[in-house]
């Protein structure tokens, strides 16, 4: 038994060490800076020196070319995933492939991705993609851009149905964003399966040639199950999807100018819905008449000319910037300032099919023009147009379906809308190209303009059948009724006097008479119907 005084005379219990505190902030430091770096390094010198041989730039150095300097800020930069299968949990890299965060481009915000090929082949794990829908959750939230850089060899297939689920969840972030900010995908490496869709989903694709692709099966499994011999080029190049299937708007020799092409391309957009595009100072005269326009379209309607060298004539510092300049090239869109303004242009083009319109003409001018009206930009409209392509292949291809887009797009659009008639316009594609009966603002024509069901010879043989069928010399009767039929109705006065066209002005006007209505309708203010939204024929 211990006594009292024993208890009293024992040796106190030592004093806890005083913490260092400087010690561990600096501790800490040197934590956080080992984690910084190793993020900073990717998948290691080999990798990069691998991307590089490849002509290919690492996630880090297309960002710092796509901001503006000194504008990057990181989010998520530590974050890792959490696999333990198949030997994942050796491994831990900070950022899991997968760079994401905000910065400038010309002083305006906008968030960006960027998948890391030399970290786990950049593939798409649940981490990744909860990164990817934080920045379009803070992007909705302040009305900024998102950009992609795509470069990833798919779902990272350790991860299972978890890498699945990521990919669902950015397609939702997709549609949800869609019409409020700009959405715009760059691809520069493979982006294969499912994978396809996020950028299918964004508004604008660029890819670059030699080193993109896009599919959904690869060359192997078409081999194994059609027995087909393609190779990735042909099945998902940037030509390929340029010029054949029209998935993308835009096809760059290398990873700088996809990037390059992007930062012009935001200069004509705006942030969000809610503003309006970005002016620039004028330096062209509203005023300015440009006399090689009184020749540039010819007479004859024959005749094919080049429709961007009028457009180039008439809009501010003669600057044009395409989009999809190599699929249906025969209607031509993109977009070009007037007045400081930027305006999106739809344009016939009569050295292509004679501008007849088919099915893909339909579908990349419609979605062109529902890009310009979700984010209020106004329409240029200019017409020269036979009338629809005939044929097999065209009607059982669903050109009455495709068509029907444009129509309803044009209809459904509220920007402001002017229209120019520069020559042919018959039958059904007049209906199509922006009248005044889709609730165009401004319809000018030009006196070569010809308004008409069809053209003279085919609407005499069907009209004056009788009348040719009478006559002893059939050519010189010919003749005769097409001229007169083309006096009395192939052009622009009948459409005139009907008020269709709101005014008949000669070629070197155009500049100046729709600068004015430009100006005049900067304020417009247009609503649909009450409704969820309505059923386009897609």
């Amino acid at each position: 038994m211990v006594s009292a005084d024993t208890t009293k005379n024992a040796s106190p219990a030592p004093a806890p060490a005083a913490t260092d505190w400087d010690a561990l902030r600096t501790a800490q430091r040197a934590r956080l800076q080992r984690m910084s770096e190793q993020a900073f390094a990717g998948g290691g010198k080999d990798r990069i020196e691998k991307q590089h041989k490849q002509g290919k730039l690492t996630a880090r150095e297309r960002i710092d070319i796509l901001l503006d300097p000194g504008s990057f800020v990181e989010v998520d930069r530590l974050r890792t995933h959490r696999c333990l299968d198949f030997g994942m949990e050796k491994s831990h890299p900070a950022g899991d492939g997968m760079i994401t965060g905000y910065g400038q481009v010309d002083g305006r915000h906008v968030f960006v991705y960027a998948q890391d090929f030399t970290v786990f082949g950049g593939s798409m794990s649940e981490v990744a993609a909860q990164k990817i829908c934080k920045i379009y959750a803070m992007a909705m939230k302040v009305g900024a851009p998102v950009i992609g850089l795509c470069d990833s060899g798919g779902a990272r297939i350790q991860e299972g149905v978890a890498s699945l689920a990521g990919y669902a969840d950015i397609f939702c972030a997709n549609t949800l964003a869609s019409g409020v900010i700009p959405q715009l995908s760059v691809i520069m490496g493979p982006c294969a399966g499912g994978a396809v869709y996020s950028p299918a989903l964004t508004d604008f694709i660029c890819m670059v040639k030699d080193t993109s692709y896009m599919f959904l099966t690869g060359p192997d499994v078409i081999k194994q199950v059609t027995h087909e011999d393609v190779t990735m080029e042909q099945l998902g190049g940037a030509m390929t999807h340029s010029a054949k299937s029209g998935v993308a708007h835009f096809a760059v020799d290398d990873d700088t100018r996809a990037i390059t092409t992007m930062r012009e391309l935001l200069s004509f957009i705006p942030s969000n819905n809610s503003e309006e595009p970005p002016m620039r100072p004028l330096n062209d005269d509203p005023e300015r008449k440009d006399d090689a326009l009184k020749t540039m379209i010819p007479s004859n309607p024959n005749r094919p000319y080049d429709v961007r060298e009028v457009i180039k004539a008439i809009v501010d510092d003669r600057h044009f910037f395409e989009v999809q300049p190599h699929f249906a090239g025969n209607i031509v869109v993109g977009f070009t300032r007037m007045m400081g303004q930027s305006v999106g242009i739809v344009a016939n083009q009569p050295q292509v099919m004679a501008g007849a319109i088919d099915i893909d003409a339909s579908d990349k001018a419609a979605r062109f023009v529902r890009f310009c009206d979700s984010f209020n930009i106004p329409l240029l409209t200019l017409v020269d147009v036979p009338g629809f392509l005939p044929g097999t292949q065209q009607e059982l291809g669903g050109v009455i379906r495709h068509g029907a887009k444009l129509l309803y797009a044009y209809a459904e659009a509220t920007v402001p809308k002017m229209t120019v008639i520069l020559r042919k316009a018959y039958g059904g594609a007049y209906c199509v190209m922006a009248p005044k009966h889709l609730r165009t603002d401004v319809n000018f024509a030009l006196p070569t303009a010809e308004i008409a069901v069809m053209g003279a010879a085919g609407a005499v043989a069907i009209v004056m059948r009788d009348d040719l069928n009478k006559a002893s010399d059939k050519d010189a009767k010919m003749k005769e009724l097409v001229a007169d039929y083309a006096d009395k109705f192939q052009n622009p006065y009948k459409a005139a006097e009907l008020g269709y066209i709101d005014e008949v002005i000669v070629p070197e006007d155009m500049r100046p008479r729709l600068c004015q209505a430009l100006t005049l309708l900067r304020n417009k203010r247009d609503e649909l119907p009450p409704k969820k939204h309505g059923n386009m024929p897609l």
